[in-house]
């Protein structure tokens, strides 16, 4: 088969690539190794790849003396977009470090633990072998040998949310305490578990959320699955539909050329920003907010519990220029801090003073005075039935615990409502034509001290056990604990004892031969089948059963898989397999429940996917979420990599497909079937001569006559990335001809119609920057030449971002062979 004219040049631009380094090379030079570290001073950082980011020790102004451990744009003054220690700063001299067993270290000049990753730390990740700053704004900490990262800053969102980040569900960023301060402040933007992005208020005290002043998308209350911001910059709120919510303006398209993110600010409003990488002195430029009216949002939603509302208690929400609200304390009162405006006020007398409280009225010492168009929400407490406003304004002015009263001749609040301390939810300019009635005092705040002298009830006598009834207490207690085990301990003896006595001396042999590893009899398996009745599916090894079993405790359901291509002289090799597929443990590797080796029957018992394949789930009548793709890629790709490099023993799994990748409740990718290819009888399969038709899953190398190495996975899974990204079988119908997935993409891919491979997929075409990556990665994989395909490493690591991605795949030619039943 005549080559392409363009398969020919790729083959001068293949020379040149390999004079350049491979991305493993580009990357590990900026990997960060465990034991480095670096120490508060002026400019102490680790930067990102271009230069973008920087992530250290930030000084803050006018302190030169404090340092906040964060990370932040290098070449753009100010923005910081992440930060450690709950935004506490450090003193010089303090030092992060990367240790192997618990991540990032931060102490102070002394020694003493500041903080630390090690409780944020993926449970199944190992130890930790380096650390990278990722040109997206995201610290990740590396495994030696695992593609997804033990600990990265994007998990773990502060205020800022960058291209690349999503937010699950309970998934949420935090506004700091003022401008500042880098403290936790009182709002929050959150996924809540009803499928609804919410702003709101929270108590810094308790960590209490309450109800949302701002919704978004509330059209579709409970459908919201994931808020993604994709590394193109486009955010969306993904629905369980598929379908999306643009979180951007309208008519409004990000562009690789522009930094982009989205900060819940100290006062409440979320804030879009963007700036040209290009021209940086431009600096940050507001391309939206939300909600565009903070007060008019909270006067709406009054009803609601919202607490002390987004400006604190005794304080107005007032709408200034650009739509930027402000916080004032009315007549009478001043800030809690001084230095943030958003905590709310206080009286600066003492407003509830019962005593003699009639007769201080009469001699003026208090007075009533007119706040225009203004309420404080969801603290009435009383109505007064009239019409008449001097009757409102006497009538709290009379009353003691009257903080306040509104006063409304029409609508629905018709009439006169006094409001308790401290007041609620205060709008200005929310309510026109209703008036505000505010209760002062007129002396001077030093005649009248806040904080009077409190006595406090005596403590409720507890009743009290003498200490002869404890020691009886105690000792009946020990007594029968100790009794309760005994029999336990003699319980599990017997039924062990009997157990043993039932098994014949065969399956003890067989026992003692595999380790780890659960052994059924056939019988069991039987059972456990009901007869070996409900099939799930038959693949290249044999048919699999759904089943039942108990392992001493509550029924599991498992998968049965009964061999039908094992040699009856493969004993030594099947022994050595399972033994080998037993010992894996991985989250994205289907665990082996157990075994059965009895007379001619070979049988797997594997967890049982409730999810069913890969291929199923592709091919089906819905197209998967982009998301979800992505993320099935990124999990079938580690589990390899842990095949590949992190076993004790290296599996070649050789059987990579859709129909080999099984998906948990969770739609977390699980592979299957590996370590079995050792196992298949010589020819079933794979055989060195006589193979005819058109590539699929398999590699060249096993048509030629060439040495079988990891490589033929990659291959694989180079076919089954594309399937991935387009929805579409390796070998496609068009118009009643078959079509090579392959081909098809490389085409596309050259001619710079990514979008056909999608099929007008709008959530993958907005992340045009990760879908182009993922082809390229895919093009690179399935290169006849084994050694110009990448290894799983470098393929987890493109994927990810950590790796740059060489340009201009050369093109994979098309070759004939033969497949042998």
């Amino acid at each position: 088969m005549a080559w392409p004219l363009s398969c020919t040049l790729s083959l001068f631009t293949l020379i040149l690539l390999q004079s350049t380094p491979s991305p493993v090379t580009a990357q590990n030079s900026s990997n960060i190794s465990v034991g480095r570290s670096l120490t508060a001073i002026n400019g102490s950082s680790w930067l990102s790849p271009l230069g973008d980011f920087a992530f250290g020790f930030h000084q803050l102004p006018n302190k030169a003396n404090l340092f906040l451990f964060a990370i932040w744009y290098a070449k753009i003054p100010d923005p910081i977009v992440w930060h450690a220690n709950d935004g506490n700063p450090v003193p010089q001299g303090s030092s992060v470090k990367i240790t192997a067993d618990t991540g990032l270290v931060l102490t102070d000049p002394q020694g003493n633990n500041l903080w630390n990753t090690s409780n944020e730390l993926r449970v199944d990740g190992g130890r930790v072998s380096y650390g990278f700053m990722n040109d997206t704004g995201n610290f990740a900490l590396k495994g030696s040998s695992n593609s997804i990262p033990v600990w990265q800053s994007f998990d773990h969102p502060t205020d800022t949310l960058l291209p690349g980040q999503s937010l699950d569900i309970d998934g949420m960023i935090n506004s700091r305490l003022s401008e500042t301060n880098y403290t936790m402040g009182r709002f929050q933007y959150h996924l809540t578990t009803d499928g609804n992005m919410e702003l709101s208020t929270r108590d810094i005290s308790t960590g209490y959320t309450y109800s949302g002043y701002y919704i978004s998308d509330a059209a579709n209350p409970g459908q919201t699955q994931r808020y993604v911001y994709n590394e193109s910059g486009y955010m969306y709120i993904l629905r369980k539909n598929g379908s999306m919510y643009n979180m951007l303006p309208d008519g409004y398209t990000p562009t690789e050329d522009q930094h982009q993110r989205l900060v819940l600010s100290s006062d409440g409003i979320l804030i879009w920003y963007s700036s040209s990488k290009i021209s940086i002195s431009d600096g940050w430029s507001r391309f939206q907010v939300a909600p565009e009216n903070i007060c008019k949002e909270l006067a709406v939603r009054a009803a609601q519990n919202l607490g002390v509302g987004v400006c604190g208690s005794n304080s107005m929400c007032i709408l200034g220029d650009n739509n930027k609200h402000t916080c004032t304390c009315p007549q009478g009162y001043s800030l809690t801090d001084p230095n943030v405006q958003y905590d709310g006020c206080k009286p600066d007398f003492n407003l509830v003073d019962c005593e003699d409280y009639a007769e201080r009225t009469m001699k003026g010492e208090y007075s009533i005075v007119q706040i225009l168009n203004t309420d404080f929400n969801f603290n009435d407490y009383e109505r007064v039935d009239s019409r008449n406003e001097d009757d409102c304004k006497n009538s709290c002015l009379k009353d003691c615990f009257c903080a306040g009263a509104s006063f409304e001749l029409s609508g629905k609040d018709v009439g006169c409502w006094k409001k308790k301390a401290p007041l609620l939810n205060g709008v200005t300019d929310g309510f026109i034509g209703r008036n505000f009635w505010l209760k002062v005092r007129n002396v001077n705040k030093s005649n009248d001290p806040l904080n009077p002298n409190v006595t406090f009830p005596p403590m409720t006598r507890k009743s009290k056990m003498t200490t002869p009834t404890k020691v009886l207490l105690g000792g009946s207690v020990s007594v029968n604990l100790l009794l309760l085990l005994a029999i336990g301990f003699g319980v599990f003896f017997i039924y062990h004892k009997n157990q043993l006595k039932e098994s014949n001396e065969s399956q003890r042999k067989t026992l003692s031969e595999y380790n780890h590893v659960h052994y059924f009899n056939y019988q069991e398996l039987n059972e456990a089948t009901n007869g070996f009745k409900e099939e799930l599916g038959r693949g290249a090894f044999g048919v699999v059963y759904k089943g039942m079993v108990n392992g001493g405790g509550p029924s599991i359901c498992v998968a049965v898989k009964k061999l039908d291509r094992i040699s009856a002289d493969t004993d030594k090799e099947f022994k050595t397999e399972v033994n080998v597929i037993g010992q894996t443990h991985h989250k994205n590797l289907v665990q082996l429940v157990g075994f059965c080796k009895e007379g001619d029957q070979r049988l797997l018992v594997y967890e049982y996917m409730s999810n069913g394949s890969l291929a199923d789930y592709l091919f089906g009548d819905t197209r998967p979420s982009w998301i979800d793709r992505v993320q099935i890629a990124q999990g079938t790709v580690t589990g390899l990599l842990y095949l590949h490099e992190e076993c004790s023993t290296q599996i070649i799994h050789c059987d990579i497909k859709p129909q080999n990748i099984l998906l948990d409740e969770y739609h977390i990718a699980r592979i299957s079937d590996f370590g079995l290819a050792k196992l298949l009888v010589l020819n079933q399969t794979h055989t060195n001569t006589g193979i005819r038709g058109t590539k699929g899953y398999v590699a060249p190398e096993w048509f030629r006559n060439k040495p079988i190495t990891v490589k033929v996975d990659v291959y694989s899974f180079g076919v089954l990335l594309l399937e991935i990204i387009c929805c579409q079988k390796s070998v496609r119908i068009v118009e009643e001809n078959a079509e090579i997935l392959t081909d098809w993409t490389f085409d596309c891919y050259r001619s710079d119609k990514l979008d056909q491979l999608v099929n007008d997929d709008m959530e993958a075409l907005k992340d045009m920057i990760r879908l182009k990556r993922f082809v390229m990665v895919a093009l690179w994989c399935i290169q006849e030449d084994p050694s110009l395909r990448p290894t799983m490493r470098t393929v987890t690591q493109m994927l990810a971002g950590l790796a740059e991605v060489p340009n201009n795949p050369p093109c994979s030619t098309s070759f004939s062979v033969t497949i042998q039943n």
